[in-house]
């Protein structure tokens, strides 16, 4: 069975006139816009404020929790823009390493570091005249952050071992799942640079604020599968009880993650069990700076819990996280990816 995108752009830049669109188009009562999908009060609100930015330069900065769509709401103000026909290029600033950032964004001249060994552009000059998507702006280290703060205001910069000052036109979107107030007093955001990229912020909506959506949205997602795979599956009765009861913190992604895995177990009816209750893995137990595994818990399941339980005990950082359980924060950042950036309730405290 191949595989489904839900997320990928146009090289038009206007919404996928493929699977996903025809999709859509059985979903009575599911509108669209660009490559967002929903029809509840909070989303024709995005839709309106999308369309008022999309027609500026002004930089935005997306907040909202993983799984919401920030990187669709950013591709679709560049798709809706003057430069939807130059490159919009997307960036996790959290998964490179710091000190690979700035040769990343900027460029950098042969020899300027070890491993230099012929001269690179960077992100903002392959973004020149579109727009680049700084994800997870939040994680970059305050150093850093300064170039960055530069490069904003002035559309110059200079690559790393360079002298030459370099100019790119670039409209920048960055995005962010945490408080911008709290990552500036918490994180070692800048505040200045807060200001900058907060010209005009834009707030993705949780699953759970979208009155309406889930239903409509489960339906689009196996629309699509059906006319991708030339299927005619359904969701069941109870499929569509456990869409509208469960709280989906994955939000949009865990959402589409479980009618994908679902439409694949299924012959005709698709079921869609309580995510709640899917896993019977039992949860570790913790006290203070340790934690307890159960015996018999499959090895992922025993490293999912310990990466995530070492995640919350450093309070959500995840370089911090990273440098305790010993891994490079990429690899880190591979890791939750595979969990669906799934928010995991608390391990137990032991009493």
């Amino acid at each position: 069975m191949a595989s489904i995108d839900l997320d990928s752009p146009t090289a038009d830049g206007t919404a996928k006139a493929t699977a996903k669109q025809r999709g859509a188009q059985g979903v009575a009562g599911l509108r669209s816009y660009g490559l967002l999908y929903g029809s509840s009060p909070a989303m024709l609100e995005l839709y309106e404020h999308i369309g008022r930015v999309a027609s500026t330069d002004a930089t935005a900065l997306l907040i909202g929790e993983s799984g919401t769509g920030k990187e669709l709401i950013a591709r679709t103000i560049h798709d809706h823009s003057a430069r939807k026909d130059a490159p919009f290029i997307a960036v996790n600033c959290g998964a490179i390493p710091d000190e690979l950032i700035e040769a990343e964004l900027f460029g950098h001249e042969k020899g300027s570091f070890t491993g230099a060994v012929q001269g690179r552009i960077g992100y903002f000059e392959h973004a020149n005249n579109g727009t680049l998507f700084l994800d997870e702006v939040t994680e970059m280290s305050p150093v850093r952050q300064v170039k960055l703060l530069r490069a904003l205001e002035t559309g110059t910069f200079f690559r790393v071992g360079g002298s030459d000052l370099i100019s790119s036109n670039v409209r920048v979107i960055a995005a962010t799942n945490r408080d911008p107030a709290v990552a500036v007093k918490e994180n070692g955001l800048r505040e200045d640079l807060m200001y900058r990229l907060a010209v005009f912020p834009l707030r993705a909506p949780p699953l759970r604020e979208r009155e309406g959506d889930r239903e409509l949205l489960a339906q689009h997602f196996l629309a699509t599968l059906n006319e991708q795979e030339g299927a005619s599956k359904t969701l069941s009765k109870r499929a569509l009880d456990t869409v509208r009861t469960w709280s989906w913190p994955g939000n949009v992604r865990e959402l589409k993650n479980a009618v994908y895995r679902a439409f694949i177990l299924a012959e005709e009816v698709v079921e869609l069990p309580h995510p709640h209750l899917v896993s019977r893995v039992k949860k570790p137990v913790t006290q203070g700076e340790s934690m307890s595994v159960w015996i018999g818990t499959p090895l992922a399941d025993a490293q999912k819990q310990i990466i995530l339980g070492t995640l919350k005990y450093c309070g959500g950082d995840k370089r911090r996280a990273a440098k305790a359980l010993g891994v490079s924060l990429k690899t880190l950042y591979n890791r939750l990816s595979t969990y669906g950036d799934d928010e995991e309730e608390p391990p137990a405290e032991e009493t």
